[in-house]
């Protein structure tokens, strides 16, 4: 197939250009080569390029971000997503909209299924939310909700514990958002076999197990061997940030079983090998 990848430069893009490139030929797209929130950009760009599938994870995915500039967020997310979908329908190609657990208000307290009602509060959830009504329009699209993403390529939540820990630096994590956690190569990887499959719809993603913020940066400091006891938990209301987190957000993965999908490895053995991954690499 020909696969083109917006926001190939990001975190996730960059992990889907590395696995998809295994078995296809693909396009990376970055904001220079076509900027989502200029529509005749977009246009012209799947048009020239003529692929059979485009994998959209390219805006803005810092909640933060998104909640102390709606207007930018709206604008990237929503209207960015909107001429993506314009110009894939043009192509007559089929869409892949990476699309998060923040559709979902955190209330719930058991895992989460593609069934259950999507209720964001925050703008980043209801931007992605509302991209996911324009992939949706497509006939051919699939539609993957991922969590916390840690992956090669760029910085992340594991990266920049490592980073503070090895600084001998305290590294604080919340102890109490209870949710799930994705490395960006194994969700790569599940996306192109379902893609390949031709199996359309929406599916939940990420790596199996449930854990908090804390887990996640205290185990990356186990497995890099630095001292965890550097990584302090502490309640969510005590951290400064703009937007509020979900106290809930682990998703079950029906809809890959359901498909005929395994669901991606424990968290715990995707994490190691990235922590590997990082000394090796030195990245």
């Amino acid at each position: 197939m020909k696969v083109a990848i917006t926001g190939a430069s990001g975190l996730f893009g960059r992990g889907l250009v590395e696995i998809f490139s295994l078995r296809h030929t693909v396009f990376p797209l970055t904001r220079s080569e076509a900027d989502i929130t200029r529509a005749e950009e977009v246009r012209n760009v799947i048009r020239r390029l003529g692929p059979d599938v485009v994998v959209h994870p390219a805006g803005i995915p810092d909640l933060d971000r998104c909640e102390a500039d709606p207007a930018r967020a709206f604008l990237t997310n929503v209207h960015g997503t909107r001429h993506v979908v314009e110009a894939v329908r043009e192509a007559r190609a089929a869409l892949v909209y990476v699309s998060t657990d923040a559709v979902f208000d955190g209330k719930k307290g058991t895992p989460y299924a593609e069934t259950d009602p999507a209720i964001p509060f925050t703008v980043y959830g209801r931007t992605k939310l509302r991209g996911e009504g324009l992939a949706s329009t497509l006939p051919e699209h699939w539609i993957f909700r991922v969590s916390v993403l840690f992956g090669p390529g760029k910085t992340n939540f594991v990266a920049r514990a490592l980073e503070k820990i090895a600084a001998d630096e305290q590294f604080v994590a919340a102890s109490d958002q209870l949710g799930s956690t994705t490395y960006t190569l194994d969700a790569a990887r599940t996306i192109m076999d379902v893609v390949e499959a031709r199996r359309f719809g929406l599916y939940h993603l990420s790596n199996s197990g449930a854990l908090t913020r804390y887990e996640l940066a205290a185990k990356a400091a186990e497995f890099a061997q630095l001292d965890t006891r550097k990584v302090i938990g502490k309640p969510s209301a005590e951290m400064s940030r703009r937007a509020v987190r979900l106290k809930y957000a682990v998703m079950a993965m029906d809809g890959l079983s359901h498909a005929g999908f395994d669901p991606p490895r424990p968290w715990q053995e995707a994490l190691k090998e990235y922590v590997t991954r990082l000394e090796v690499r030195g990245s």
